[in-house]
C-alpha cells in the first residue's frame, strides 16, 4: 500500500500538517477525494451514525453535503500521541430553507502505519445562527 504522508509517529509539525490536509480536503466537498485519506475498512462514528468502509464514507459525505449547503470548515489540533490525534472543529452551513448553522465538535483520529485514517469518532452539536453571525 502506498504511504500517505505524513505518517506516524507524529511530531508537532507533522500532526499540524495532517490536520491542515484534512481541513483542505473536507473543504473541497468532494466525497471521493476525502475518502482516499481513510483505510478501505475505516471505522467512523459521526453523531449517531456508524459508518464502516470507504464506500460507505463516500455515500455518507454525499448525503451530508447535499444537505449542508455553503459548507466551510476549520480544524484545530488539540493533541497527539504516536498514531492518534484529537481535533477540535467548527463549520458553518445552511439548509435548503436558508437557515444557517454553526456546528461544533471534537474528533478522535487513529492512523495506520501508512498514514491512512483507520478510525474517526466525531461528536458534533449544531447551533442555529443568523447569516450575519457567520465567522468562517
Amino acid at each position: 500500500m502506498e504511504k500517505r504522508y505524513p505518517i506516524p509517529p507524529f511530531t508537532m509539525e507533522t500532526a499540524l500538517q495532517k490536520v491542515q490536509a484534512a481541513e483542505d480536503a473536507w473543504n473541497t466537498k468532494d466525497p471521493a477525494r476525502v475518502a482516499t485519506a481513510y483505510t478501505v475498512d475505516t471505522e467512523w462514528r459521526n453523531r449517531t451514525e456508524f459508518i464502516n468502509g470507504r464506500e460507505k464514507v463516500v455515500a455518507f459525505l454525499t448525503r451530508k453535503w447535499a444537505k449542508e449547503q455553503g459548507y466551510k470548515l476549520k480544524k484545530e489540533l488539540w493533541g497527539f500521541r504516536e498514531n492518534r490525534m484529537a481535533v477540535r472543529f467548527e463549520y458553518e452551513w445552511h439548509d435548503h430553507s436558508g437557515q444557517w448553522y454553526r456546528s461544533y465538535g471534537n474528533e478522535l483520529w487513529e492512523f495506520d502505519e501508512n498514514g491512512y485514517m483507520r478510525k474517526r469518532y466525531a461528536s458534533i452539536n449544531d447551533l442555529p445562527i443568523a447569516e450575519a453571525e457567520r465567522t468562517l
